[in-house]
């Protein structure tokens, strides 16, 4: 019984899909960051637009996560 329980608790908890997080890229075609927020001062050299996007087009684009973010 106790396994029973154990295995439809982790079936449970696996079965839900993550949220998607949106995150914030540079506009730029160089641009090889993503941020958490739209004011990081990881912004500074952009000099194009700021754009939001799900946090899985960023990483398809090949962005990483900044550095002022970690």
């Amino acid at each position: 019984m106790k396994k029973l329980i154990l295995l439809s608790s982790i079936l449970l908890l696996t079965s839900f899909n993550s949220v998607e997080s949106d995150v914030y890229i540079c506009g730029a075609k160089g641009a090889k960051k993503y941020h958490f927020s739209k004011t990081c001062r990881g912004f500074s050299s952009c000099k194009h637009e700021i754009k939001k996007v799900t946090l899985k087009e960023a990483e398809g684009f090949g962005l990483t996560l900044c550095g002022w973010e970690d």
